[in-house]
């Protein structure tokens, strides 16, 4: 079987707040899709929290693979990230970044002490957040004469495909209008409406 689906979030979790020894740990979870999204985040928190010495942060994003980064900012090599990217293995969850936000407490915790601390502060946020299922989707764009439209339509209406985009121009050679359509559909059955449309000898399918 084709795996199509994936597990991630929509929304932001609220914050959450782990303290030991008196050092405060903020924990969040937010959907992330690029770097961008992470450089932005990051910015908005360093302005939430003035004081704090410490924004370290772990991500995943990808659907069919993954590209990840750990990030202890400044604490001991591997105390920090990668107990947070841990849990996200653990809730095996994809285009997400957790940051946990660390303001001292006067009390050294040590190697152990922290990785405990950031891997709860990371489940923490984690849980906060509505897990959903989201399935891989294939996009594919159809170019085509306009009088081939309604053999189109009658294969995106039986194989319940979902257009993205539809527009209609003029085909500068023939001056004839001619309709492209981007339809998308998943993964599990990319291969067969591929086929299906390869077939229609009038028309044009490439993957997009």
């Amino acid at each position: 079987m084709v795996k199509d689906t994936y597990k991630t979030i929509d929304t932001p979790s609220g914050e959450i707040l782990f303290k030991e020894k008196n050092s405060k740990f903020f924990g969040y979870a937010f959907p992330a899709s690029s770097e961008e999204n992470v450089k932005t985040i990051l910015e908005s928190l360093r302005k939430l929290h003035p004081n704090a010495g410490h924004f370290c942060y772990a991500y995943q994003m990808g659907t069919s693979t993954y590209t990840y980064r750990a990030n202890d900012d400044g604490e001991p090599s591997n105390s920090a990230g990668m107990p947070i990217y841990g849990q996200i293995l653990s809730f095996d969850v994809t285009n997400i970044l957790v940051v946990v936000v660390r303001i001292f407490g006067g009390v050294k915790l040590g190697v152990g002490g922290l990785i405990s601390a950031y891997k709860t502060a990371a489940q923490m946020a984690l849980s906060e957040c509505e897990i959903i299922e989201k399935t891989i989707d294939i996009h594919f764009k159809i170019m085509f004469d306009y009088q081939f439209m309604n053999k189109i339509m009658r294969v995106v209406k039986e194989k319940k495909l979902d257009i993205v985009t539809q527009t209609m121009e003029i085909n500068s050679l023939t001056q004839q209008p001619e309709g492209i359509i981007e339809i998308k559909t998943r993964k599990k059955n990319a291969e067969m409406i591929f086929d299906i449309f390869n077939s229609i000898f009038e028309i044009k399918i490439i993957r997009v």
